[in-house]
């Protein structure tokens, strides 16, 4: 799964990479779910950046507690679940961060890893998003797209968010593409040896801490 991560790299460099416009950016060592969480979507305009709740809300939900629980969606499935399946062909996003936290059982502890791409340089996950109203109260959330682990990742858990390259992003993010089958496609393992992980302070383990402090290695 995916259920902490990262967004530190300055605005400027993340607008150079991914080559959006930001309007408004706060980073943070510590993103937790049902917290406020930096995008893009594609439209016919090129990219569009903005914040997503995390957590995602379907539609059709009668209220939203329902967020708290889908926070990640499982790829291999998300085009036969009810609150996934509709969001597949038409409302995709690209959730932007450069690393996340991972827990790994050892000796009876959970013990927290931070894993991100050897280059350091910002990453997208693959997500879906959806619009939710109830009495003038309206909410643009998210979820994160899970599939099975690489062999880096396998040594910590048994899932993994997916990660898309630059390739893989454009075609997510076309709004051109309504093909289910070759969306999923694209949904797989990032490539291990492009990635790396460290050890960091069971800190990050309580998401009110939000500090530099968080990524050292222990």
């Amino acid at each position: 799964m995916c259920g902490r991560f990262t967004l530190t790299i300055s605005k400027e460099m993340i607008e150079s990479e991914l080559g959006i416009s930001i309007s408004e950016y706060r980073e943070s060592y510590n993103i937790a779910p049902t917290q406020s969480v930096l995008g893009m979507v594609g439209s016919d305009h090129g990219y569009r950046s903005g914040y997503f709740r995390w957590g995602l809300i379907p539609s059709w939900a009668k209220d939203a507690s329902i967020g708290s629980r889908l926070i990640n969606a499982r790829s291999e499935t998300i085009d036969e679940k009810r609150s996934f399946q509709p969001l597949l062909s038409r409302r995709r996003c690209a959730i932007i961060a450069d690393s996340f936290y991972e827990w790994k059982r050892e000796d009876g502890k959970k013990v927290p890893y931070r894993i991100m791409l050897n280059d350091k340089k910002v990453f997208t996950f693959a997500g879906l998003w959806d619009r939710w109203v109830k009495d003038g109260e309206e909410m643009v959330t998210c979820t994160i797209l899970t599939t099975e682990p690489n062999n880096l990742m396998s040594e910590i858990h048994d899932r993994m968010p997916v990660i898309l390259d630059e390739q893989c992003r454009e075609l997510w993010l076309d709004p051109a593409v309504e093909d289910k089958e070759l969306l999923k496609s694209i949904l797989k393992p990032y490539d291990a040896e492009e990635m790396s992980f460290y050890q960091v302070s069971a800190d990050v383990n309580n998401p009110r801490n939000n500090e530099a402090s968080l990524i050292e290695s222990v």
